[in-house]
Order: C-alpha cells, then sequence, then structure tokens
C-alpha cells in the first residue's frame, strides 16, 4: 500500500496552472477568512510570493464567480499579446510598448466577454451587444500614449585668448617689430533631461462602451483577474494600472483582482504632489497579503490542519481505488510513520505549498515502498534548499553574503531562527532573500517596552539553513530571545509587545561593516 502512496505522491504537479477548473475547485483549501474577502466585490490586489499559491486562489475565485453566472476574464500576464518579449525590449520606445501592452489587454477582455456572450446567447441579445462589442474594439484600436520623453539640451561657450610677441631695438629713437593672434574656441555642452512629460490617454469612449455591456448582462457583473503581474517590466506596470482605474474602476458592476509579487511590483509613478500615473494603494485599491495568511506560526493547529487537507485533496484523484481514503487523518496516518514526522514536513514548509509538494515528492522518493519518516522529511528539505532556494539566491552574490551573515549571526551566535527588522529599513537584499523564500515574515509591528514607538518585523530563517543542525548543541532554541520578568527567554510563538527585544534585533550595519 505505501507504495502506491508514494507513487501516487511522484505523480503531484507542482504548479496551478497545470490543472484543469475542476481539479483546481476539488484541490482547493481555504486559509481563515481569505476567501471570504476576496468574494468581496472591492477592487484588489492580492501579495504573495512564488508558491503561495495566488493563481489556485485566484482561479478558484473565477471558477466560483462563473458558476454563478458571471463573465470572468481570466488573464495570464505572462502570455499576453502576440508580440512577447517586445514589451521588455529597450529599444523600442517606452510610449510605444505601453501602447502595445494596453491594447494587447484591452483585446483579451473585449475577446473574453465576446465568448461569454456567445455561450449565453440564450439570455443575452447579440444583436445589441454586438454592435456594442464591435465599438469597443474600435476604440481600443485609437488607444494611444504620449510620453515619458528624454529631452536633449545643447549649449555653446566661446573661449577667446589673445597671444602677442614683441622684439625692440634699444637705441633713439625707438625701434620695434610686434604681432598680436586672437582666437576663439566654441565649446558645445549637451545635457539630457529625462522626466515624464504629462501624457494623455486616448479611450474615454472605452470606459462608456464597458457601462453599456454591463446593463445588456445585468444582473450577471463581469470580473476580470489579471494574474502574474510582476511579470510585466517595472517601468510598464503604472500605465496598465492606469488604463484599468480610468476604465474599470469607475464602472458599477465590474470587479478587478490583482495577483502581484509585492517587491516586484510598480502601480504608481507620480507626476507631481497631486497627479500620477497608475493605481494608488488604499485610495483606488485595496490589498490582501497571502504570505500573511499562510504564516503558520501563531497557530500550529491551523498549519497542520490546512497542510493535511492540501496534501489530501491533491493526492485522492492519483490513488488507485484499493488505497483511496476517506479522510485525511487516515492519508496522514498511512503515509507518515508518526504523527511528528508529518508535523516536522509542516514544519519545513514554512506555510509555502509549493515547498510543501516539492519536498513530500523528495521524501516519497527516498521512503520507496516505507511509510516517510522524520530523517527522509530531513533529508528531502535539504535537497530542496540547496537543489532549488540557495541555487537561486546564488545568482545574486551580495545576497548569498547576506543570508550566510545572518545565518552565521542569528543561528550560530544566538541560536534562534528568527530575527527583527525595524519597519522602516528598506533592504533590496532582504526583499530579495524574502522573495526567494530562504526567509520568512512571520510576524508584522511588534514593539518593545525599551524602545516605545519603534516597530519590528519578525524575520525566520528558512527550515533548510538549519536543518543540518538539529539533534545537535547548535540547533536554534526558539524564535528568538527576549528580557522578561523571570529573566531571558526564548519565543515559541511571537506577539505583539514585550518587555525587551534588544538581544532579538538585526543590525544590518553590523552587515555592511563586515563586508
Amino acid at each position: 500500500m505505501n507504495k502506491d502512496i508514494n507513487t501516487s505522491i511522484l505523480k503531484l504537479r507542482k504548479r496551478a496552472e497545470k490543472y484543469s477548473s475542476e481539479q483546481l475547485i476539488e484541490t482547493f483549501v481555504d486559509v481563515g477568512p481569505l476567501f471570504t474577502m476576496l468574494t468581496n466585490p472591492d477592487h484588489q490586489i492580492l501579495y504573495g510570493r512564488r508558491g503561495t499559491g495566488k493563481t489556485h486562489v485566484l482561479s478558484f475565485l473565477t471558477s466560483q464567480k462563473r458558476k454563478e453566472g458571471h463573465c470572468c476574464v481570466n488573464i495570464d500576464l505572462r502570455t499576453i499579446g502576440s508580440t512577447g518579449g517586445i514589451y521588455s525590449d529597450d529599444s523600442i520606445p517606452l510610449s510605444e510598448r505601453a501602447t502595445r501592452l494596453l491594447v494587447d489587454t484591452l483585446s483579451n477582455i473585449h475577446d473574453q466577454i465576446l465568448d461569454f456572450s456567445i455561450e449565453n446567447s440564450d439570455q443575452i441579445d447579440l444583436s445589441k451587444i454586438g454592435p456594442i462589442l464591435d465599438s469597443l474594439a474600435d476604440s481600443i484600436s485609437e488607444v494611444q500614449i504620449l510620453g515619458p520623453v528624454e529631452k536633449e539640451k545643447i549649449s555653446e561657450s566661446e573661449n577667446a585668448q589673445t597671444q602677442s610677441s614683441q622684439f625692440k631695438i634699444s637705441t633713439d629713437p625707438s625701434f620695434g617689430i610686434g604681432s598680436n593672434k586672437n582666437s576663439t574656441d566654441k565649446i558645445q555642452n549637451r545635457t539630457k533631461l529625462n522626466g515624464i512629460e504629462k501624457h494623455r490617454v486616448h479611450f474615454p469612449s472605452i470606459q462608456n462602451d464597458f457601462a453599456r455591456i454591463i446593463k445588456l448582462i445585468t444582473p450577471n457583473e463581469i470580473w476580470i483577474v489579471l494574474d502574474e503581474w510582476a511579470e510585466i517590466p517595472l517601468e510598464l506596470q503604472p500605465f496598465l494600472g492606469d488604463l484599468i482605474r480610468r476604465t474599470l474602476f469607475p464602472t458599477y458592476g465590474i470587479t478587478v483582482k490583482i495577483g502581484a509579487i509585492e517587491h516586484r511590483s510598480n502601480f504608481r509613478v507620480s507626476k507631481s504632489t497631486a497627479e500620477y500615473i497608475g493605481l494608488e494603494i488604499g485610495a483606488d485599491v485595496t490589498s490582501l497579503n497571502l504570505d500573511e495568511y499562510m504564516v503558520f506560526d501563531n497557530n500550529e493547529y491551523l498549519s497542520l490542519d490546512f497542510f493535511k487537507n492540501l496534501i489530501f485533496k491533491h493526492l485522492i484523484p492519483l490513488l488507485p481505488e484499493n488505497v483511496k481514503f476517506k479522510y485525511s487523518d487516515d492519508f496522514v496516518n498511512m503515509t507518515f510513520t508518526q504523527t511528528g514526522a508529518f508535523e516536522e514536513f509542516v514544519r519545513a514548509s514554512e506555510g509555502v505549498p509549493r515547498d510543501a509538494i516539492n519536498i513530500l515528492v523528495q521524501a516519497a522518493m527516498k521512503a520507496g515502498s516505507n511509510k516517510i519518516s522524520i530523517t527522509q522529511i530531513r533529508s528531502a528539505s535539504r535537497v530542496w534548499y540547496n537543489r532549488d532556494k540557495e541555487k537561486a539566491v546564488s545568482a545574486n552574490p551580495e545576497a548569498l553574503k547576506l543570508l550566510r551573515w545572518i545565518i552565521d549571526e542569528v543561528i550560530g551566535n544566538r541560536n534562534a531562527r528568527a530575527f527583527l527588522l525595524r519597519t522602516d529599513i528598506d533592504s533590496p537584499l532582504i526583499e530579495y532573500l524574502y522573495d526567494a523564500r530562504v526567509i520568512h515574515i512571520i510576524k508584522q509591528s511588534i514593539a518593545g517596552k525599551d524602545d516605545p514607538g519603534v516597530r519590528y518585523n519578525v524575520y525566520s530563517v528558512d527550515y533548510g539553513c538549519y536543518v543540518d543542525l538539529i539533534n545537535t548543541s547548535k540547533a536554534p532554541k526558539g524564535l528568538f530571545e527576549v528580557e522578561t520578568d523571570n529573566g531571558l527567554e526564548f519565543v515559541t510563538v511571537p506577539q505583539n509587545d514585550y518587555r525587551a527585544i534588544r538581544r532579538a534585533i538585526l543590525d544590518l550595519d553590523e552587515f555592511e561593516k563586515s563586508t
């Protein structure tokens, strides 16, 4: 039986786009109030690092809304347009690339609304909506962006010089020979001025066309999901955001959801103190962070329950009929040697579903026809960390240096597996390590009474960084060490406020001094 289970584990798919819509519905596992909040018709950005399940959540959302009869437009921005890499081609002016991106996106939305109208022709009058869609197609062809621009200022200056020579004989009357030579040099100075010139977007009629379409499909609505926002070049993102804000956001009956990676997103460019291009977070659109829902250090039961159901739902369709399980607890009992092995698996996953599946696949390979043990989970975690995460970080030598310094300082010197950073610290290297899933935010905005008014985020070091130290004297003793009324103690569950947290704070200036 265990051979059949482990063979089925090896067949698990690592990415949501490899599943059909029916499979996405069957394998979806909600986390707290996340899905309830996403079903709100407000425009929202769903942040999350790679592997945390953004695509799965957004695909499930569109599936559910489609069941309710709504028109759902789901766009993977990695595949938008027919000219692929033109968006990141720096040899093409930014205005042209932005225009093509907007046209391609609007065309995709138009095509999916047309498909929805044809599929629901028994409810939608094609003779009425057809001309409106034609008008929308014509309006799309008129979209044009002017600017940003680069100007070159040329100035000239003159440099005049006079040279003289004289030969004189000292007799009386005096006699002499002299000459003067004048020269003028012109110097040309070139100065390049870069900036965002006030731009015009020619799509006022597009909003009107969408409003007319909504009237014809009412009481149904249009839900538009733009996934993989981070795949768009950063300099183009504000322009796409501006298009959405001007045409879709003001139209009642249209809801927009965006899947993005926080540190790889650029939603706004300011033109002045009062004018901007793009989306203003909080004012134009609200945001949810999937990482906050996937962090389980605060609730061990929630983590165990989530991953138990996640793996169970993914695995059931792959199991032979004679090995089907009715309950997730039965699956855990038959797959792992003990409850502690499953708990170790959850701990190693660090709240990232894609990492969980990859670690489980590696462990199943090592287990063969046997149940999966703690030793195999740790070995699989080490393999996955070295193969995927550390290699990804190695692409950035400075980030790799910082990671090794953090490991030495936090795990080596403090026997901890987490540290605090001030919330106002902006470090691209920390963001890089966070995006690479080698450090994880497990608590935001905590404070210490010894330094009131200053807030910190709690980062944990990835399980793969210290898996080799487990069961040794160098193993982490807890998240981090704080001062309490009883003396120094290691924290296992992060709270909002502490008496003193000096020993847990990481000073990045020390890293700068060491390099």
